[in-house]
C-alpha cells in the first residue's frame, strides 16, 4: 500500500496512505450529511466585483500533462539510442501561432491558430502533499483544499452552482462528462465529484460517456412513462418521509428532493436534446470526433449553447492511462495531443461563432506536470515512482515519466482573460521549474470566481464554522489576467 505524507501551510506532517484518505473522505461525506443548511457567510463591506462570465467549462487533463511537452516548449533532442535522461527537456520541437511571442510543441497546430483569443499560465504550482497520489492532487484542484478535510469540501463546480443558481431553470447548473468511478481509484475520485455539505442539488450531474449523454436524460430502455413515473413518486416519499437522520439531516433530505425536482424538470424540457449528439450535423459532428473526449467537448458546446453554468470534459483519470505517462511517454503524448488539439479549438470557434465565448471562461488544467529526473520538486522531492535508466536505449522511456509539480501550464479563453497573453516563465533548463509569477491553486480559483462574480472570501458556515470557498479565504484574484 503507498503512504503518502501530507503537509499543509496549518497543519503538520500526517502519515496518509490511500486506506487512510478513503475513511476520511467517508468521515467526510458523513459529516456532510449529518450537516444542517450550509449559511453563506459575507461580509458587508465585501467589494461587489462586476462578473465577465456567465459559464465556466473546463476542461481536465486528468493524470498529469507534462508542461515541456505541451505548452511550455524547452530544447527539443530528438530520440536516438544511447541519449542520458538528463539531456532530454522536450521530445517534440516547437511550433510557431498566431502571436509571435507564444510557441507551442509540435502537435497542437490547431490550438496554435487560436492562440490570438488565449490566456496562457506558465507557472501554475501544484501543492506539496508529499507522496504524489494524482487522487489527492486532483482534490485539492477541484475543491481548494488540500485532502482530509473534516468536512466534505464542496467541487468548485458545486460552489458556483450554490452561489450563482442555474442559467437555464432546466438545466443542471453543473455537469460533469467523462469520468467513471469503477476503474482505479473511482472511491478516492467521489470523493471530490460532489457538493459535500453544500447538498445534492448542487452537486454534479454525472455523465461518464457524452455518446451516451440523451439516455441519461430519458426514463430507463423499455421502462413505460407510467411505471417511470410510479417510481419516481415512490422514491420521492422514501426521501420525504425517511426519520430524519437516517438518510442525512432534513436539509440534506429536502436537498435530495429538490435535486429529484431539478431532474424531472429536464426529462421534460426541450433542453433535453442538447444532450442528443445525434442530432448535430455530420459536418460539425466530425470536426470532435477524435475520441471520447473530443466528443465531450461537442457536448459542452452545446449544454452551454442550453444555459448551463458548470461544465467539467475530462479526458478521464485511469491509472497509467491516458496522462498518467509512466512510460511511453513520447509515443503516449502524440496521440494525447490528436485527442484535444482539434475539438479545443474547435470548441473555441464554435463559441465565438455563437457570440458566446466573452462570456463563456474556458480552462484547461491538470494536477501537476511531468519531468524525466525529478519527482516532486527541486526543493522537495519525494520518493521516486518511476526507474529511469541511465542511458536510454529503449523508445519506452523517451518522455516525461516522473511527477513535477514545481511548474505547469493552464490555458484560458474567454470569459474576459486577456487575448494572445502569456503569464509567467518557467527555467529552460533543468529543472525547468517556476521563476516569475507563480500561480496557486487558491488564486487561480479566485480568479475564476472573479470572472463569475463571486467574492474568493465567500464563506459558508458549517459545524459552527467558517468554510471558505478559497483557503481560508486567502486566494487573488489575478488581476493581470483579465483584460
Amino acid at each position: 500500500m503507498k503512504t503518502i505524507v501530507c503537509r499543509s501551510p496549518r497543519h503538520g506532517s500526517d502519515v496518509l496512505n490511500r486506506r487512510d484518505f478513503l475513511k476520511t473522505a467517508s468521515a467526510a461525506t458523513l459529516s456532510a450529511l449529518a450537516a444542517g443548511y450550509a449559511r453563506p457567510l459575507l461580509a458587508a463591506t465585501e467589494e461587489k466585483i462586476k462578473p465577465t462570465a456567465d459559464t465556466v467549462i473546463v476542461l481536465w487533463m486528468a493524470g498529469g500533462m507534462a508542461h515541456t511537452e505541451t505548452f511550455d516548449p524547452k530544447l527539443y533532442t530528438p530520440f536516438k539510442a544511447g541519449l542520458k535522461p538528463d539531456e532530454v527537456l522536450s521530445t517534440f520541437p516547437q511550433i510557431d501561432t498566431v502571436v509571435d511571442h507564444i510557441k507551442l510543441t509540435q502537435g497542437l497546430e490547431h490550438l496554435a491558430q487560436v492562440m490570438d483569443r488565449a490566456t496562457l499560465i506558465r507557472s501554475y504550482t501544484a501543492g506539496d502533499l508529499g507522496f504524489i497520489l494524482h487522487s489527492r492532487h486532483q482534490y485539492q484542484w477541484h475543491t481548494g483544499y488540500a485532502p482530509p478535510q473534516t468536512v466534505a469540501a464542496p467541487h468548485i463546480g458545486s460552489v458556483i452552482a450554490r452561489a450563482l443558481g442555474p442559467l437555464n431553470p432546466a438545466m443542471p447548473a453543473f455537469i460533469d462528462i467523462g469520468q467513471r468511478f469503477d476503474l482505479g481509484e473511482g472511491e478516492e475520485l467521489k470523493a471530490f465529484h460532489t457538493a459535500g455539505f453544500l447538498g445534492s442539488e448542487h452537486g454534479p450531474f454525472i455523465i461518464s460517456n457524452p455518446e451516451q449523454a440523451v439516455e441519461s436524460v430519458r426514463p430507463p430502455a423499455g421502462m413505460s412513462p407510467s411505471r417511470f413515473e410510479s417510481r419516481d413518486k415512490f422514491y420521492r416519499e422514501l426521501a420525504a418521509n425517511s426519520p430524519i437522520g437516517q438518510y442525512g439531516s432534513d436539509f440534506q433530505q429536502q436537498s435530495l428532493l429538490r435535486s429529484l425536482d431539478n431532474a424531472h424538470r429536464l426529462l421534460s424540457s426541450p433542453a433535453a436534446k442538447a444532450f442528443d449528439l445525434a442530432l448535430e450535423p455530420k459536418a460539425s459532428y466530425d470536426k470532435y470526433n477524435t475520441g471520447k473526449f473530443g466528443l465531450g467537448c461537442l457536448l459542452a458546446r452545446r449544454l452551454t449553447e442550453a444555459g448551463a453554468r458548470f461544465i467539467e470534459v475530462t479526458s478521464e483519470y485511469i491509472p497509467f492511462q491516458y496522462w498518467d505517462t509512466h512510460e511511453n511517454g513520447h509515443t503516449r503524448m502524440v496521440d494525447l495531443k490528436k485527442s484535444i488539439d482539434a475539438p479545443v479549438a474547435q470548441l473555441v470557434l464554435d463559441l465565438e461563432e455563437r457570440g458566446l465565448l466573452n462570456r463563456t471562461l474556458i480552462v484547461l488544467a491538470s494536477e501537476f506536470s511531468r519531468d524525466m529526473m525529478i519527482e516532486g520538486k527541486p526543493d522537495k522531492k519525494v520518493k521516486d515512482q518511476v526507474t529511469v535508466p541511465e542511458v536510454i536505449n529503449d523508445l519506452k522511456y523517451y518522455g516525461m515519466h516522473r511527477h513535477f509539480t514545481d511548474a505547469g501550464s493552464v490555458l484560458m479563453f474567454g470569459g474576459g482573460v486577456k487575448k494572445g497573453y502569456l503569464h509567467g516563465r518557467t527555467a529552460d533548463e533543468r529543472p525547468c521549474k517556476t521563476l516569475e509569477k507563480r500561480v496557486i491553486i487558491e488564486d487561480l480559483h479566485a480568479s475564476i470566481y472573479r470572472a463569475l462574480g463571486i467574492s474568493p472570501k465567500l464563506s459558508y458556515e458549517i459545524e459552527k464554522r467558517p468554510f471558505y470557498v478559497t483557503r481560508d479565504g486567502l486566494g487573488q484574484p489575478i488581476q493581470e489576467l483579465f483584460a
